[in-house]
């Protein structure tokens, strides 16, 4: 690693091999340059800083007020900008940790983030053994849950995920995925969830037809 990436690690006050800059589009206004000023949950500020952060990056700074407030996203920035913690911090402070049902679908971070808090989240991939994964789903009772696509469908299709409690449906590497042969599978999700439900689309590059027309204009 370079001595001017490491200056800028340290200057930017992050985890190490995160790139503070990168590619932001964003229509939200508003710059919070500050974890404290973001008016987090005090046990989810203590895991933000325990993994390593010190200040938020440029994607942080833009997207984590609109999606903590409720606001559908499409956020595109570069690999290495801390875009998974954005919406992994974004998530845990709008879980109700006392409330034992799914309530958002995202990516591992989320762990050591919400160390604090006692979210229990579920990793939901394809290829391992069905009974076991309904078996766990309904001991554990994750706030969160982390998937691939065909096995997050199937569970919702079996009813061990009831999309009645879910409030938040995040696709991190949004437009790989669509372009991936996973599109049909996406959009069968979609159909399954609330039309109410909070959308925040992930992306490195963008298009694939506009994310498919921001998922069909809210899968309509």
């Amino acid at each position: 690693k370079s001595r001017r990436q490491e200056d800028r690690n340290r200057e930017h006050g992050g985890p190490e091999g995160m790139d503070p800059d990168g590619v932001i589009e964003s229509n939200w206004n508003e710059i919070v340059d500050n974890f404290d000023d973001m008016n987090l949950k005090e046990s989810l500020l203590r895991g933000i800083y325990a993994y390593g952060f010190e200040k938020p990056s440029a994607i942080q700074q833009r997207a984590i007020i609109p999606c903590i407030k409720g606001y559908d996203v499409i956020a595109q920035a570069q690999s290495g900008t801390g875009k998974t913690a954005t919406f992994a911090i974004s998530i845990l402070q709008q879980l109700e940790i006392e409330f034992k049902e799914t309530q958002a679908l995202i990516q591992k971070v989320i762990l050591a983030l919400g160390a604090y808090m006692g979210a229990i989240c579920h990793a939901c991939i394809g290829g391992t053994n069905v009974r076991n994964e309904m078996q766990k789903l309904q001991a554990e009772a994750p706030h969160i849950v982390v998937g691939t696509p065909g096995r997050v469908f199937d569970m919702l299709n079996r009813r061990y995920l009831s999309p009645k409690w879910i409030k938040m449906f995040v696709l991190d590497e949004a437009d790989e995925m669509l372009s991936r042969g996973f599109k049909d599978q996406i959009y069968e999700i979609f159909q399954k969830l609330n039309t109410s439900i909070q959308v925040v689309l992930l992306s490195a590059t963008m298009p694939t037809d506009i994310l498919c027309l921001k998922i069909k204009n809210k899968w309509g």
